[in-house]
């Protein structure tokens, strides 16, 4: 189509826009924190009361529900040329719904390689190229400082508290682990399985994280956890570096080496 540009998304869905997004809606917090750390703050239009970084987007962009219960009338009334979305963050029959409407791009992000190519092509599509293959040549640089720091070491990584449930494999969370060295005491188990507390005496990892999202763990749950399981050290850490596969990457190295020197 002449004028148009075509693009698939992580999901190999087609994207069809007829020009540059002036107007995006990010529905996931990560996205929208790289999406203006590459220039897009006046571009952004909607985030989700969940995008709460930088807290200059947080306190200048209209929010538009949760990542799960989006407004929809809030962004017809905002009236979006892009919006941005992602298969795990988002429930697909209101991102069904808003492709009525709008051209939507979906991220599918389950390892590094796959947050870089989010990155990317986010950058082509809103005319950000440039800035989007230095943050990310950035990432991948910095990274390597901490390819296997942790080699060897098992651990166990709790997303969630009664019913408690872990980061297994096919996970974000599970391959930033392996890149780090770690390994992961489920990892013979798919995605976010609960597990029961002697399952996780059984397996004996040497550190238990307990991260402080999406469940808000905090240091009174690690002496509840470290009574139970003698055997493992039992480490509160920041979900957001484990999780967010954006912009939030750049940090994450140094977190990483800062946490090997807290957990010696």
């Amino acid at each position: 189509m002449d004028g148009f540009m075509e693009y698939l998304d992580q999901i190999n869905n087609k994207l069809v826009i007829a020009a540059t997004p002036t107007r995006i809606i990010s529905l996931v917090p990560s996205q929208s924190e790289y999406l203006w750390d590459i220039g897009l703050q006046n571009e952004l239009v909607g985030i989700t009361k969940f995008c709460i970084h930088p807290k200059a987007m947080f306190d200048k962009v209209i929010r538009v529900g949760g990542t799960k219960q989006i407004d929809i009338e809030k962004i017809k009334k905002l009236n979006p040329d892009l919006i941005i979305g992602n298969k795990e963050e988002n429930t697909k029959e209101q991102i069904e719904e808003l492709k009525k409407y709008f051209p939507v791009w979906m991220s599918d992000v389950n390892n590094l390689d796959d947050a870089f190519n989010m990155m990317l092509q986010l950058g082509e599509i809103c005319n950000r190229k440039k800035e989007s293959e230095i943050l990310v040549n950035a990432i991948k640089e910095k990274m390597e400082t901490v390819s296997g720091i942790f080699k060897n070491k098992t651990c166990a990584y709790l997303i969630w508290n009664k019913p408690y449930m872990v980061a297994a494999s096919n996970t974000f969370i599970h391959e930033v682990l392996k890149y780090s060295g770690f390994v992961n005491v489920f990892e013979n188990k798919n995605r976010y399985p609960e597990i029961n507390i002697e399952e996780l005496e059984k397996r004996k990892p040497d550190f238990c994280f307990l991260s402080t999202e999406p469940f808000p763990f905090n240091e009174s749950h690690v002496q509840e956890f470290q009574m139970k399981l003698t055997s493992s050290k039992v480490v509160l850490v920041d979900g957001e570096m484990f999780s967010w596969y954006g912009s939030r990457l750049l940090t994450l190295p140094n977190y990483l080496q800062e946490l090997k020197l807290e957990i010696k």
